[in-house]
């Protein structure tokens, strides 16, 4: 399973972004996907993630009513809606599959596929 994330770059406060994540592999609609983000000196934190048979979504407390996660089982993407974007957002976004739940997932925890990262930037 390979993840190749886009659509970063520079924004100002209170403006959107997309992210898309293309994941190639097989069983797409079998895997949780999901995004995190880092920033440095700080461990890698989860952001969203949204399942694979009933599209089930949830989201970091931090982000609820600004992002909304969607899939898209025909075309093998994953794709992250963040609206009304603060400074604190920024930050290298990855997404990630897992065949297992992803909310509660580090860097470590085992069967997690990432992506490369797209960094994310926010000014005030």
């Amino acid at each position: 399973v390979q993840l190749q994330a886009s659509g970063g770059g520079l924004v100002q406060a209170g403006a959107s972004m997309r992210l898309s994540c293309v994941v190639s592999g097989r069983s797409f609609s079998t895997y949780v996907l999901g995004w995190f983000r880092q920033v440095p000196g700080k461990e890698r934190e989860f952001v969203a993630a949204i399942g694979g048979t009933y599209d089930i979504r949830n989201y970091a407390d931090f982000v609820k009513g600004r992002f909304t996660i969607s899939r898209d089982n025909t075309k093998n993407t994953v794709t992250l809606q963040m609206d009304s974007l603060k400074p604190e957002d920024t930050a290298v976004y990855y997404c990630a599959a897992r065949r297992g739940s992803l909310v509660a997932a580090r860097i470590t925890t085992p069967g997690i596929y990432w992506g490369q990262g797209t960094e994310v930037t926010v000014s005030s």
